[in-house]
């Protein structure tokens, strides 16, 4: 017997048949994954904060039609940025891998500017989502104007309410258990952020548009678990890691599968900005969070050549092994599937049908 979601909002205001979110996960989705999760229903995103704007023109061809999200950052870059002290300590490791200093540094994580408003403009994605607040109102009106929903990125109750008051059009509400970067942009201690399942009613409560659970979501139970607490949708980021769609190497999937998964932690030192990751000896060796890390995204260009090193050798020690809090009840399957498997699952318990 076919149900109906019991919020359609989310789904009517983007296009697709599920309100599932694939989490546009920068460095380990590309357009096939966006592909996938499209085909089946869901909103499929892709990240385009750390890539060219002429590689996400090409990306969001590739990816064709249906329902898409465009992700892109919107930080501010530091001015007074230090590495000496953190390369000092890194530099205890040298012996051990001889990384290449000479070698060029990584992009710098830029944030939303002209070159990929004008993307949008071409592309005219369903959505356009940011991380770390919203780019100055301007930008934010020609997104706009190109007919992409505007959605903002919360990890507070505060953020959310400051979203909704500068018109977004879905919010997501991001816990403490999620996986990577976290998007908070109003000043608040790390050490203060809400757990999902406190987040979503207290958002839900405070704003009118619809809201996107994200964080800790890895199976059909949680997803219903998000609605029955006000969520319109879920964002689900560590789940789609496991698909073979997925861009992450060897290393990170077995670390996905290990005993490690569990042990999850915010860490600061591959970025400079607070992030969710599985331990490795990096983290093992100093503790998740050190003051010396330059702030973010700096401190990636400062680790990039002793990462670049010993993953050469296989060794995933510098990797961010990006991860939320639910990887150990999530599946391997590839994308489509799982967007299929969950949606049906989740309507299942949602409808009472759940055996």
């Amino acid at each position: 017997m076919a149900h109906a979601w019991p919020d359609n909002r989310f789904t009517a205001l983007v296009g697709c048949a599920h309100p599932i979110v694939q989490a546009p996960m920068a460095g380990a989705v590309g357009p096939a994954m966006a592909q996938a999760v499209i085909a089946a229903g869901g909103l499929g995103s892709l990240p385009c904060g750390m890539i060219t704007p002429e590689k996400a023109l090409a990306d969001a061809a590739t990816v064709g039609g249906g329902p898409l999200n465009m992700n892109f950052f919107c930080h501010s870059l530091p001015e007074d940025s230090d590495p000496t002290a953190w390369r000092a300590m890194l530099a205890a490791y040298d012996a051990d891998y001889a990384p290449d200093y000479s070698a060029p540094p990584p992009p710098v994580r830029a944030p939303f500017g002209e070159a990929m408003c004008a993307v949008v403009e071409q592309v005219r994605p369903a959505a356009v989502s940011f991380h770390f607040g919203l780019p100055d109102e301007r930008l934010v009106g020609r997104v706009r104007a190109s007919g992409a929903k505007v959605i903002g990125n919360a990890t507070s109750v505060a953020e959310a309410v400051w979203l909704a008051e500068r018109g977004c059009d879905a919010i997501i509400a991001q816990g403490l258990e999620a996986g990577g970067h976290a998007g908070w942009f109003l000043p608040a201690h790390p050490a203060a952020r809400l757990g999902i399942f406190a987040l979503i009613p207290q958002v839900a409560d405070a704003v009118q548009v619809p809201v996107i659970a994200a964080g800790g979501i890895g199976d059909a139970r949680g997803i219903a678990a998000a609605m029955m607490l006000g969520a319109s949708a879920v964002q689900m980021g560590t789940a789609y890691l496991h698909s073979p769609e997925s861009l992450i190497s060897a290393a990170h999937r077995k670390a996905l599968a290990s005993e490690a998964a569990r042990r999850t932690v915010a860490t600061n030192l591959f970025t400079g900005g607070n992030a969710r990751a599985i331990p490795n000896r990096l983290i093992d060796d100093l503790g998740p969070v050190n003051g010396a890390v330059p702030a973010y995204p700096d401190g990636a260009a400062v680790i990039a050549p002793l990462r670049r090193a010993a993953e050469a050798k296989g060794d995933p020690a510098f990797t961010p092994l990006w991860s939320g809090q639910s990887a150990p009840l999530c599946r391997s399957m590839p994308a489509a599937e799982l967007t299929r498997t969950l949606a049906g699952e989740a309507l299942a318990l949602l409808n009472g049908d759940a055996r």
